[in-house]
């Protein structure tokens, strides 16, 4: 297995997650690798900018995006993790198939990243459990196609928190280590505009599970919606989200431009731990 990204949860800094798309129809262009050695260039470039890990995806989750199948999606990610081999670095692997976690985990990655928390494939939770790696817990209302239509809830933190018991529940009982989960609210996954910034402000409550908890606000609509920007002018808003989520307590940042957001995340890391600058 690849250097382990469990290991990476006691860091002491807030965490940067580089995203590579392998995929023609991510909503942002600059992620999108097909190519296994641009992918490697790239990969290579970010680590040096500042991430810490890479998550791997095949599939756009973008709203209103069509599922592709199986064969399509490894086709599309084991050249890109073989290419990304050689690299001394933490790889997620971004899915919701099992087979596609196995394959990816036997090739290098040490992390899965599952946008349906363990729901969208009944065997993925004893994929990890035998892996005994870590998992992202992502929280959706719906699917990717239908998300944004005319998301609802009680009361988004509540609703979310209720979900984030019932997964951790649901993962412990399938037999993955409560040490090895991390949470993601899932900004931008069938929430409003409002919903997102919600969360944003209080974020610092899901604290109370005790585990990482991963945001990935990059270039979103949110921010496109508040600020009137197309999707490659929303640096600055990306930079303002990453900042909040940080000092709200996020522990690690998904983020397009690594470069940039790694430095907001050193900055927000010395406000708050000034007294090592004392």
């Amino acid at each position: 297995m690849a250097p382990g990204a469990l290991g990476l949860r006691s860091a002491e800094k807030t965490l940067v997650m580089g995203i590579i798309n392998a995929t023609p129809d991510s909503f942002y262009p600059e992620s999108r690798i097909q190519a296994p050695t641009e992918a490697l260039e790239y990969a290579t470039r970010i680590l040096a900018e500042g991430a810490d890990l890479i998550d791997v995806g095949g599939e756009s989750s973008r709203p209103h995006s069509q599922s592709i199948g199986l064969d399509e999606e490894l086709q599309r990610v084991l050249p890109v993790l073989e290419a990304l081999s050689p690299l001394d670095a933490a790889i997620s692997i971004d899915t919701y198939r099992a087979e596609t976690a196995r394959r990816a985990l036997h090739c290098g990655a040490s992390l899965v990243n599952d946008i349906t928390a363990l729901r969208g494939d009944p065997k993925m939770a004893s994929v990890i459990a035998e892996a005994e790696c870590p998992c992202i817990l992502m929280h959706m209302q719906g699917n990717p196609s239908t998300m944004q239509e005319a998301p609802a809830y009680e009361d988004v933190i509540d609703d979310l928190c209720a979900f984030f018991e019932e997964r951790i529940a649901f993962a412990v009982e399938e037999g993955i280590s409560e040490a090895a989960l991390w949470l993601d609210p899932g900004f931008g996954f069938g929430k409003t505009v409002a919903h997102n910034l919600e969360i944003l402000r209080r974020l610092d409550t899901f604290g109370q599970f005790g585990l990482p908890v991963v945001i990935g606000t990059s270039n979103k609509s949110t921010i496109g919606a508040v600020l009137n920007l197309s999707a490659d002018e929303r640096m600055e808003g990306t930079a303002a989200t990453v900042a909040i989520a940080i000092w709200n307590g996020a522990a690690c940042i998904r983020v397009h431009d690594v470069k940039a957001m790694a430095r907001v995340a050193r900055m927000v890391d010395a406000i708050k731990g000034q007294e090592r600058y004392e």
